[in-house]
């Protein structure tokens, strides 16, 4: 297929040359224009001359920078953008190969450009737009993949993306206040401890030069200081700093493992302050997947087994898997939810009243809008309390060093006097 190129400016205004793959100089054109570019030269096909060798690539450059493209991270901002753009194309009547051309094109993540360059390729081949997905479970999960599955299948693609991209952008808003909640006292502790130790190893052995010039006897509380600076400036020191390094290593490993992850999962659930806050946020989402889900077409035994795969939390799996089983042997689902602690009588209730009704869909919907203001509210409410605890734990890491620095100059006055 001929490459063609030509001068156009985006958006912002910026002019540069773009190339396209095209069976004419029209199709480009037409391309370019949904791509929001503005055509400044006409369109033109690439020829290949004299400096041809200039535009071959070296394999191993090539092979670096797919592996390169592919190592990077596809956010969830950038699957949203997509599914939004997607089911636009889709709904225009633009054809799917076409469609996943042009975002490809349009993409500004690589790994993402370079996936969905393979996917098109794999549904022009003939393959289901889902299956293809599913070749890239790193990127789109099981619940991507289930609810296009269920879209294909009712024939509401473009629907069914736009219900996608509503649930990401949910899913990104709960994890930024989670997030921003947890970040705020891990930051202020991490530089609390480094505050504490600059402090012990360049202010605190300038004032023990001075106090043993002066030939002065120390309290006990500022020689324990002096004697903490020289074990951590020792050999000593670095074996500690080696030890917790190694401790912690050991327990991120650990906390990979399954045993790990569900003692971890279910000591959260259990702490005084980020307990109901963790409670809250498993089961917003688990309302909100299984009410995306039941929505979309999924059938409820695959999507309660969408919901397991993707709770994010062991204990919430667990009480998914019973649910699923009940479901499995006639049940429905008020009755297995009752039985998990881990769920509020609150949702037990408003999904039985789903089931009696026939909305069970709209139910969980309501009551995952509910539990996003919770744990809103919750988010505000540590934050709040968290703040002036941080303050006081810095104050009191720095003041115990001024206290060890100064209690000797007061001794050596009262000597004086």
């Amino acid at each position: 297929m001929p490459t063609f190129s030509c001068k156009v400016r985006d958006s912002r205004g910026e002019a540069f040359i773009k190339e396209l793959q095209g069976d004419s100089a029209s199709e480009v054109r037409v391309r370019l224009r949904e791509m929001g570019y503005m055509i400044v030269t006409p369109v033109v096909e690439k020829r290949e001359g004299k400096s041809a060798a200039k535009q071959v690539e070296i394999p191993l450059l090539k092979k670096l920078n797919d592996m390169m493209a592919m190592s990077q991270k596809v956010k969830l901002t950038d699957l949203t953008i997509f599914s939004r753009q997607f089911a636009t194309m889709i709904n225009a009547g633009v054809a799917m190969v076409r469609a996943l051309t042009i975002l490809a094109q349009q993409t500004g993540n690589p790994r993402l450009a370079k996936i969905l360059q393979q996917v098109q390729a794999k549904v022009e081949e003939g393959s289901a737009l889902s299956d293809s997905l599913g070749k890239y479970p790193d990127v789109f999960d099981k619940l991507f993949v289930g609810m296009v599955r269920a879209g294909e299948a009712g024939g509401v693609l473009d629907e069914v993306l736009l219900r996608v991209a509503g649930f990401q952008e949910s899913s990104a808003r709960l994890q930024g206040q989670v997030k921003s909640a947890l970040t705020y006292p891990v930051v202020v502790l991490v530089l609390a401890v480094l505050i504490f130790i600059g402090m012990l190893l360049f202010i605190l052995p300038v004032f023990a030069k001075m106090f043993a010039g002066m030939d002065a006897k120390l309290p006990a509380y500022t020689q324990f200081l002096i004697d903490m600076s020289n074990t951590i400036a020792s050999p000593v020191g670095a074996g500690m700093a080696a030890g917790v390094f190694s401790v912690g290593y050991a327990f991120r490993s650990y906390a990979k493992t399954d045993h790990g992850r569900h003692f971890l999962d279910g000591y959260m659930l259990k702490l005084p302050v980020f307990g109901p806050v963790t409670q809250k946020v498993a089961v917003a989402r688990f309302t909100r997947t299984l009410g995306t889900l039941l929505r979309s077409g999924v059938p409820l035994l695959n999507a309660l087994e969408i919901v397991r795969d993707s709770a994010g939390n062991m204990i919430i799996s667990g009480a998914v898997e019973d649910i699923r089983q009940a479901v499995r042997e006639g049940e429905g689902i008020s009755k297995p939810l009752e039985k998990a602690e881990i769920f509020p009588p609150m949702v037990t209730q408003m999904i039985s009243i789903g089931e009696e009704t026939g909305a069970i869909d709209a139910m969980l919907e309501k009551v995952a809008d509910f539990y996003d203001e919770e744990v809103e509210q919750a988010v505000k409410s540590l934050t709040s309390l968290l703040e002036p605890l941080m303050m006081v734990f810095i104050g009191l890491m720095v003041g115990s060093i001024i206290i060890g620095m100064y209690l000797p100059i007061f001794s050596i006055i009262n000597t004086i006097k």
